[in-house]
């Protein structure tokens, strides 16, 4: 498998999300394994929707959303959850993908990552790896190409979980994954 690269994040955040389908996030673990999953499950967010976390312009918090493109932005939610998104288009603009559901190709429970907090415990991921750049070498998390999913087979919906501009189609999944989490 192909890592990816930063060219490849060098778009609008709907284009990655639906990009990244079938594409392999890769974990390495304190013992030195890694842990991978397929994604199955996507959400795009962009500075100018009010559900972004970086609507409001750089923040301590989202400051991350205006780097790179390829950094992760990982961040707590609800006092116990973790959520991991990949940054988007170029540095200075907020944008990125929520990478919602995995399909693990590790462990026997299909459930074990179907939703973006189940997935960031199943692979450990903490806000310690916030501002990962996963185009670096030696990088502790990056994501690699696997299959190419055709677009007969991508559901493209409204993004779930949040309040506002709900209205917009930005969620995409792989249809009949039993890994996608639910509404």
């Amino acid at each position: 498998m192909t890592k990816l690269n930063r060219q490849f994040y060098n778009s609008h955040p709907t284009i990655v999300a639906r990009n990244l389908l079938g594409c392999v996030l890769c974990v390495q673990q304190p013992d030195g394994s890694v842990k991978k999953g397929v994604i199955v499950e996507t959400e795009a967010y962009r500075q100018d929707e009010e559900s972004c976390h970086a609507f409001r312009g750089v923040t301590k918090r989202s400051k991350t959303l205006f780097m790179k493109e390829g950094t992760l932005y990982v961040y707590f939610t609800y006092g116990m959850h973790y959520c991991v998104n990949i940054v988007t288009e170029c540095e200075g603009i907020g944008s990125a993908v929520l990478i919602r559901a995995l399909e693990p190709i590790f462990g026997d429970d299909i459930k074990i990552c179907s939703g973006p907090a189940k997935l960031c415990k199943a692979l450990g991921i903490t806000t310690e790896f916030n501002e990962i750049d996963t185009c670096a070498d030696n990088s502790l998390v990056w994501i690699e190409a696997y299959k190419n999913i055709s677009d007969s087979n991508i559901v493209q919906t409204t993004r779930i979980g949040i309040k506002k501009a709900i209205e917009l189609p930005w969620r995409f999944y792989i249809k009949d994954n039993k890994s996608v989490s639910k509404k």
